[in-house]
């Protein structure tokens, strides 16, 4: 049967933070850590979701401890507004899970700082948050970074110098873009980790082919890809895992003993579509150190953050 949320262990007396935990991914993974006996901040922009949410978990478990948090990931501002309200609580920080994403948006869009929306959404602003909560991640003994990837992060090239896609905008490889990065932050944030001596393990998940909005919306591409997806959609959708199976390989990324910094996790059934969790094969663009070497040093210069 392979591992569950039966194998969680105990979380009890650990503070968590999860991105995009009003649906989908995320919030199956802040109801399985609550359920586990941790301390949940869901962040998320919908105030809406998030009442839904937390009486959900609630009504499931009523000892549950969490709350909801504003955070739009597409906005700096917001990203550094939530970073001071748990800062200026000064709880350590033992799970963070980056989760929250939009994906193959058919037009280019840019954020209110001028960013490309996927770009700011799924990568940037995590990588903003991520340095911005490193002191409280730093606090705990054994803490933490969970990134969450995806099978669409298997690019054959990376263009540095065009991170936002001015050039060509391209939906779904727009956004394979975002989730490689995503898999460059978690192995260069380890490797960091180790050199400086931060204390936090650094690691990726990835769901396979999930049963969640992000996938049942999408991808909304024009031309030929948007057309077989609307002919492949009611066919592929009924076998892929819902979210609830889906999430396991991120929840053993940030529970699961046998996790190491440095490992990326994904199902391991056929082509890593669906199955247990276990360890995920890293696309060589990933394994790439002088490539993560210069994303990490552009990102903190778009995002205007310092990994101190």
């Amino acid at each position: 049967m392979g591992w569950t949320t039966v194998d969680i262990p105990s979380q009890s007396g650990r503070l968590a933070v999860v991105t995009g935990a009003t649906g989908g991914l995320g919030y199956e993974a802040a109801f399985a850590l609550a359920a586990a006996g941790a301390e949940v901040v869901l962040a998320g922009r919908n105030e809406t979701k998030a009442a839904d949410a937390l009486a959900r978990i609630r009504a499931a478990h009523p000892d549950a401890t969490l709350r909801f948090e504003r955070l739009d990931l597409a906005s700096l501002a917001s990203v550094e507004a939530f970073a001071g309200t748990l800062l200026a609580a000064g709880r350590g920080i033992d799970l963070l899970v980056n989760n929250a994403g939009v994906m193959a948006l058919p037009e280019r869009q840019e954020t209110v700082d001028g960013f490309e929306l996927q770009f700011a959404t799924n990568y940037l602003g995590h990588f903003a948050l991520t340095a911005r909560l490193l002191p409280l991640l730093r606090r705990v003994r054994g803490a933490r970074l969970v990134t969450v990837s995806s099978l669409a992060a298997g690019l054959d090239s990376i263009d540095l110098t065009d991170l936002q896609s001015e050039r060509a905008y391209v939906p779904f490889r727009s956004y394979g873009l975002t989730k490689l990065a995503m898999l460059m932050l978690a192995l260069e944030f380890q490797r960091r980790s180790e050199a400086a001596g931060w204390g936090v393990d650094g690691m990726a998940a990835h769901p396979g082919y999930a049963r969640t909005d992000i996938i049942g919306n999408g991808p909304a591409s024009r031309g030929l890809l948007g057309r077989l997806w609307r002919i492949t959609k009611p066919v592929l959708l009924p076998l892929s895992p819902a979210a609830d199976q889906a999430v396991l390989p991120i929840l053993f990324a940030a529970t699961s003993p046998d996790a190491r910094g440095g490992g990326f996790y994904g199902p391991t059934g056929w082509h890593e579509l669906k199955g247990p969790p276990g360890e995920a094969e890293i696309p060589p663009l990933a394994l790439d150190v002088s490539a993560a070497a210069r994303l990490w040093d552009t990102s903190e210069q778009l995002a205007g953050v310092r990994f101190a």
